[in-house]
């Protein structure tokens, strides 16, 4: 083994565990490169053992495995938007070390949903695709262009309505949850018109027409609303509505209850619409509730509650490690979680529900780590929330991503290294040709590009940005295929690597409705819940196991006697 450049380990959030027989750095950019043995970390002295046993018990554990073929009553579709498989495993290891572990073997919650599979993220008209056309790809099970929301590929981005028509709108799982007499909702971190929440009940050729003062100017689009006169006017009947983005509701004459000013992005067409959603719901005298404090939401009765309009913030909601958890501040995903679940569950046929962890991809944008592995962190409470509070046998859970981003883990460090840290192991043919320490964390591109010797630097805060290596504005989008966990009715259809819209396809199918209404094979679905012995299964007869396998025998060993008949 060649000497270890070294490098200042103040600089790390936390003392680096140490590995056994590895190079430890003390300043990567100073002078001292000799070679360093140090005691080895606790979690790299397993035994062999250890991974034979977990080997088996995997085994085993895949055995155990049993499809629920049943109809999904209820559906949750769970987006961490921009949450690649990179963010997934930085993830994972940032939680388990906030646990005190090393955090390689932690798994997050929905790591263990029994049937995976990858999504085939780009749009009809882009490579690398954004976060319009991806949703509209997962709750339609049609793929669309970059920046459409809710029409097909017919449609062309941009703002200009001459592609568009009513004709090519889209019919979505929240369009055929509501035909079937189910509850929907949406709950998300980002504003509740932005593209991924919008995709389920909006229909645009340009995702930023939010407001009407986004579609100043634009002529030929009288058949096209902003977005938020789309969720309130257009789909009074989407039950629990929680995430941020009041301005848009807002008109031009009213301060925002909480921030006392005007935005610009505030209504100018004369209309209120959250006290029109208000007018609505008293009309029809539903029982509803309009809050935009985490205060007002704790007090809403979830039992007595039918409507619920949560705005907690003019804009986008806080990233979650900033979030104002006082009574004046925000829920957290996982609580609007609950509270939706609660009033969504008391329909007896059931519910959709489309929670988003949208601030995962604002986070990345901007580089800024930490905080895309806080909501990372906060997206995981939300599904084990869902986790806790639904059945495998009615309820299917799927947890994807819309696309991931150029963010990356860097270098050799040594096991149980802070995620968020310097690189601890840096060999001199491996170090930077600067002689400067770097992050294990960076970013392909984005506005932090210029570089900086972290030596004696804190780089703990939450607005430390990570390193990318060509500077743009904002960082941008990736184009791998990102993973599907999926548990429920019907989840084993997960299984391979799919086009995105597939997921709106085992969504409708898995719940009888929707383009499978007539068409989701019940009948096999039925025989595979009686359990029938393989004759049975591949034979399709719909009789007793026992009895069928007995008849079959006696048929076939009929036919052999025959067959061998000479007479």
């Amino acid at each position: 083994m060649k000497p270890a450049r070294t490098f200042d380990a103040s600089s790390n959030p936390s003392p680096a565990p140490d590995s056994s027989q590895h190079l430890i750095p003390e300043a990567l950019n100073g002078i001292d490169t000799r070679r360093k043995i140090v005691t080895p970390f606790p979690c790299c002295l397993t035994d062999p053992q250890h991974w034979k046993d977990e080997g088996r018990r995997d085994i085993q554990r895949a055995w155990t495995l049993r499809p629920e073929y049943g109809v999904a009553k209820n559906t949750i579709l769970y987006i961490g938007d921009g949450m690649g498989l990179q963010s997934v495993t930085a993830g994972r290891i940032y939680k388990g070390q906030k646990m005190g572990r090393s955090g390689e073997e932690y798994k997050l919650s929905f790591e263990d949903f029994p049937y995976t599979g990858l999504s085939k993220t780009y749009n009809v008209d882009r490579q690398v695709a954004d976060s319009a056309g991806t949703a509209v790809a997962m709750v339609s099970g049609v793929k669309a262009n970059l920046g459409t929301l809710g029409v097909t590929s017919e449609v062309a981005y941009g703002k200009s309505c001459d592609t568009y028509s009513d004709s090519r709108r889209v019919v979505t799982a929240l369009d055929y949850a509501l035909q079937e007499g189910k509850s929907v909702g949406l709950i998300t971190t980002t504003r509740v018109t932005h593209a991924t929440p919008a995709a389920i009940y909006a229909h645009t050729p340009f995702r930023d027409w939010e407001s009407d003062t986004n579609m100043d100017g634009i002529t030929g689009c009288d058949e096209v609303k902003d977005i938020a006169y789309q969720l309130v006017m257009d789909n009074p009947n989407i039950q629990v509505v929680l995430g941020g983005g009041r301005r848009s509701f807002l008109n031009n004459t009213t301060p925002d209850p909480r921030t006392g000013q005007i935005s610009s992005s505030q209504r100018k067409d004369g209309l209120d619409l959250i006290e029109e959603w208000k007018k609505d719901k008293a009309a029809r005298d539903e029982n509803h509730s309009h809050v935009f404090t985490k205060g007002q939401f704790d007090a809403v009765d979830p039992d007595s509650t039918d409507y619920l309009l949560g705005l907690f913030s003019s804009s986008h909601m806080s990233y979650e490690l900033e979030r104002d958890s006082t009574a004046d501040g925000q829920p957290s995903l996982a609580e609007m979680v609950d509270k939706a679940i609660r009033i969504l569950k008391r329909n007896e046929k059931g519910f959709f529900l489309l929670v988003e962890g949208g601030r995962i991809d604002h986070a990345h944008h901007d580089n800024l780590g930490k905080l895309a592995l806080g909501d990372m962190d906060a997206f995981d409470e939300a599904v084990k929330k869902g986790k806790e509070m639904t059945s495998t046998r009615d309820t299917l859970i799927i947890v994807t991503a819309d696309h991931s981003h150029v963010f990356g883990m860097a270098g050799y460090p040594s096991r149980g290294n802070p995620i968020l840290g310097l690189v601890d192991i840096v060999v001199p043919e491996e170090a930077p040709y600067d002689d400067m320490p770097y992050t294990t964390l960076t970013y392909s591109n984005g506005p932090s590009y210029e570089r900086v010797n972290y030596t004696g630097v804190d780089i703990t805060g939450n607005r430390f940005t990570q390193q990318a290596g060509l500077g743009m504005q904002w960082e941008t989008h990736a184009g791998e295929e990102v993973p599907i966990y999926a548990r429920g009715p019907m989840a084993h259809l997960f299984h391979t690597t799919h086009e995105q819209s597939y997921i709106g396809h085992v969504i409708m199918y898995a719940s009888c409705y929707g383009l499978y209404k007539n068409d989701c094979d019940l009948n096999r679905r039925e025989e595979m819940l009686s359990g029938p012995p393989p004759c049975a299964a591949i034979l399709g007869q719909r009789v007793s196991p026992i009895a069928f396998c007995l008849v079959a025998f006696i048929t076939l060993s009929t036919a052999t006697r025959k067959l061998f008949s000479f007479h």
